[in-house]
This record gives C-alpha cells, sequence and structure tokens, in this order.
C-alpha cells in the first residue's frame, strides 16, 4: 500500500499560504514540529509554544534532513539562507491543524475520538489494547490531547491502518470543538461529566457543553456511545438518533454489572450486548477501571472484536503509568494515582482503598486539588465524607488547599496530618510503618505527588 503524503496541492490550500520555489516542492509522508525527529525528506513545521519556539531549530532540522519547512510570515526574513523550499503562513498551529485534518480526509482508517472529565486516558489506552487483537491501530501517545498533540497522532496514523484512537482534552472553551472539527471521528465517546477545570468553566454544565462539541462534530454516519449512568450525558440519547447507551443500568443497550469482589480491591464484570456476553475477573483495581473497560468494551464490541480475542486482551490489560498503578509488595500495596486528580476521580481512589480488605490499615497521602477556582475549597472540605467512610488510620495532606480538607476531618473527629512543606512531609514518610498497609497516593499534576510515590516505594522494596 502506498504510503500517505502531503503534496504541493495540500501546501497551496492552507489558509494565507505563500510558497517560496514551488518547483521544488515534492510530496511529504513525514510531518514533525521536532527538529530532533526529524527524518530525511520530512516537512518540518515551526510552531511557537509556551515553552519553545520551532522557528529557532529551522536549520537544526535542515541540518537533519527536513525537505521543506513551514514558518510563520513574520519570521520569514530570517531564512534567506536556506536551501529547501519554504512555505509561509500567518500561523503555524492552524497550519499544523490544517494539515493534519488533510491527513484525515486521506485515511482510510475509521478514527474513534475520547473526551470525558475522568479516566479518558486510561479509556483510550484500554481500547487501543482491545482493537489490537483484531486490526492495525495507531492511537494518541501518553495524553498529548491538546491543540497540537491531536493533529500530531492523526499524522501518526498511516495508510494501512484500521482505526485511530484519538485523546481529545481541554481546559478551556472551544478547544473541544477546534479539535474534534480536525479529527471529525467516526465514533466518539465521552467518558463522564465531572467538576474538573471548573476555574475555567465554572460548572459542570459548563463541562457539558464544551464535550459535547465532541459529538456535535461526529460524522453523520458515525456512531455515538453515551455513558447511561451520567446524568447529564444519559440526556442526549434523544438528540443523537446514532448513539449506543452503555453503562451499568438496566436501560443501557450495552450492559455492565459488578458479581463479586476481591480483597484487593479486583472485582468480577459481567458485559451484556446483542452480540455476546462474558464475565471477567478483571486485572485492574476499583469501580472506575470496571467502567473504563465496559466504555472501551462497548466500542470493541460494536466494531467487530470477538468475544475470545476481548477476553484475552482484557486479561493482558495494564495500568497506565501513575494511573491507579498497583504495586504489591511483602505485606503492602501501593497505589500510585499521581498523574492528576479532580473531585470525582479523588473520590473514586478513596472509596477503592476503602474497599481493599487484604491488610488491616489504610493510609492515603493526598495533594491539592486544581483548577477548581471559586469552588476549590468547597471541593476539598467535601473529601472528608469519602474518606470517614473508608476508615483510613493514617491521613497525610500536603498542598494550599488541602488545608481546608484538614481542618474538616479534625471537625470530624477523624486523625489527620497537615504539612506545611514538602520538606516535612518527606522525612515523616522516611519514618511511617507501612506493615500490612494499602497507600494511596494521589494528587493533581502541579504537586509532583510522584516523588512522595517514589520515597514510599523506595522504603517498601
Amino acid at each position: 500500500m502506498s504510503k500517505l503524503c502531503i503534496n504541493i496541492s495540500d501546501l497551496f490550500n492552507l489558509n494565507d499560504a505563500e510558497l517560496f520555489d514551488p518547483h521544488l516542492i515534492g510530496v511529504y509522508s513525514d510531518v514533525t514540529i521536532d527538529s530532533r525527529l526529524v527524518k530525511h525528506g520530512s516537512l518540518f513545521i515551526a510552531i511557537r509554544g509556551n515553552n519553545f519556539d520551532g522557528h529557532k531549530f529551522v536549520s537544526e532540522a535542515v541540518k537533519n534532513g527536513a525537505a521543506a519547512i513551514i514558518v510563520e510570515k513574520k519570521k520569514l526574513k530570517n531564512y534567506d539562507n536556506i536551501k529547501v523550499p519554504i512555505i509561509s503562513v500567518a500561523d503555524t498551529t492552524i497550519a499544523l491543524g490544517e494539515i493534519a485534518s488533510i491527513w484525515r480526509n486521506k485515511l482510510k482508517a475509521k478514527v474513534i475520538c475520547i473526551t470525558g472529565s475522568s479516566g479518558k486516558t486510561t479509556t483510550k489506552d484500554i481500547l487501543v489494547s482491545l482493537l489490537r487483537s483484531k486490526y492495525k491501530v495507531a492511537g494518541t501517545i501518553l495524553n498529548n490531547n491538546n491543540h497540537i498533540g491531536v493533529p500530531l497522532t492523526l499524522l501518526s496514523a498511516k495508510a494501512d491502518d484500521d482505526f485511530v484512537v484519538i485523546e481529545a482534552g481541554t481546559n478551556h472553551f472551544g478547544e473541544i470543538d477546534y479539535t474534534t472539527k480536525i479529527v471529525s471521528p467516526d465514533y466518539s465517546i465521552i467518558t463522564n461529566i465531572g467538576a474538573s477545570h471548573l476555574e475555567f468553566f465554572k460548572s459542570k454544565t459548563g463541562v457539558f457543553r464544551e464535550k459535547e462539541f465532541l459529538f456535535k462534530n461526529t460524522s453523520k454516519t458515525g456512531k455515538i456511545f453515551i455513558n447511561a449512568d451520567d446524568s447529564l450525558l444519559v440526556k442526549l440519547k434523544s438528540k443523537y438518533a446514532n448513539s449506543i447507551l452503555y453503562g451499568f443500568v438496566d436501560e443501557s443497550d450495552i450492559k455492565g454489572r459488578i458479581v463479586n469482589s476481591q480483597s484487593d480491591g479486583r472485582y468480577s464484570l459481567i458485559i451484556q450486548s446483542k452480540r455476546y456476553s462474558f464475565e471477567t475477573m478483571l486485572p485492574l483495581l476499583g469501580i472506575q477501571n470496571a467502567k473504563n473497560i465496559l466504555a472501551a468494551s462497548a466500542i470493541a464490541i460494536s466494531v467487530g472484536v470477538n468475544k475470545k480475542s476481548l477476553l484475552e486482551a482484557v486479561q493482558l490489560l495494564k495500568a497506565p503509568k501513575q494511573r491507579l498503578n498497583v504495586i504489591n509488595y511483602k505485606n503492602q500495596i501501593l497505589i500510585d494515582d499521581t498523574y492528576n486528580a479532580n473531585p470525582e476521580s479523588m473520590k473514586a481512589s478513596i472509596e477503592l482503598v476503602g474497599s481493599i480488605s487484604k491488610y488491616s490499615k489504610r493510609i492515603l497521602i493526598l495533594g491539592d486539588m486544581f483548577e477548581l477556582g471559586e469552588k476549590s475549597e468547597k471541593m476539598h472540605r467535601s473529601l472528608s465524607v469519602v474518606i470517614k467512610n473508608s476508615k483510613p488510620c493514617n491521613v497525610l495532606l500536603i498542598g494550599n488547599k488541602m488545608k481546608y480538607l484538614n481542618e474538616e476531618l479534625q471537625a470530624k473527629g477523624l486523625t489527620s496530618k497537615y504539612f506545611r512543606t514538602r520538606v516535612s512531609l518527606e522525612n515523616y514518610l522516611q519514618k511511617t510503618n507501612y506493615e500490612e498497609s494499602t497507600i494511596l497516593i494521589k494528587g493533581s499534576r502541579g504537586m509532583k505527588m510522584e516523588e512522595f510515590a517514589k520515597i514510599v516505594s523506595e522504603r517498601l522494596a
């Protein structure tokens, strides 16, 4: 099968593009924004980001083999000595999106897009694994899910791929609309609507309005997967005729049911559909992972993954790094959930710890949840209820907002320790007794909770 490529006609169609030495322009099967990843014959796009400016690396890109470059018009005067064709545009970030959109229209692969307040990266990784049991699949690497990462994921897809699985994230209005118009998905799913990025979206309704752009931008002949357990999303069933309901409620087209739980936090899940049904003990911990697996399975079943392949693929699943990543030691369980946190995911992880009965002690090491705006104090205080129900023996808190949770716990007569500095918490962790314990470490990305996970892990090893 011939390679996908960007040609001179595609480049002429870029908004406000001006081509220099067009007679030298060829075809480009590799498009990159990183001069270090340039291959011989690549098309290099100089992107201006928050922490870097690709225009500073144009010479390096050409030296590494770039056959053409795209730069912004205001920077054009800096490249008189460049010996490869130059395409100038008003905004290279917009040009990246336009080129990704062109690439997407050349793809034979079906495109699946995932967004949601929590669980989207894990659901994406699970779905990629399930689909690869039968198909050739490209997918978002890690969580490169913004206006830069989404186009790059599309551009990574090959001519012989069957599916492309793309994660779309957002922290401001308009981002989902922008990226999903580029993606134009054949299948789409919103995992849930939660209290994430409230600093920008103000309320769950604001989050809902932003996320729904994924469904609005899905192909008219495509399929939309609606979480029947989410009170906001389920209302969309009547709005989108091409929708499939999945969830744990009876009305679901693809229905999940938890039938038993193990002392180490694993669950046995039954999934029922018109095509087939099955039961399996999940290798990933927690109700939230049961929900993620159900969501991914709903799509996999619908696109033709058979029962045997799906069951085998589920058993091979592994938790993504720092996302409910479970490490078993001699007589301890460490749950590294340090990648990020919002109120829903924080509560779910604490509830998971409360459900684990394998060891007698439960230790929570929690850091601030970010981007909650004016509701931040209330959201942090509200965690006291779920913490009380989980019956921990030790609650260790750090961050400017966790002081409110500490106050709330103290008021409820629960034992907790609040640390004003990272050093003081580090010192405490070095001396803590972890015998017969389940330990959860979680907080928002900026809290760098993985540093505390490393300390605990080294103590337990």
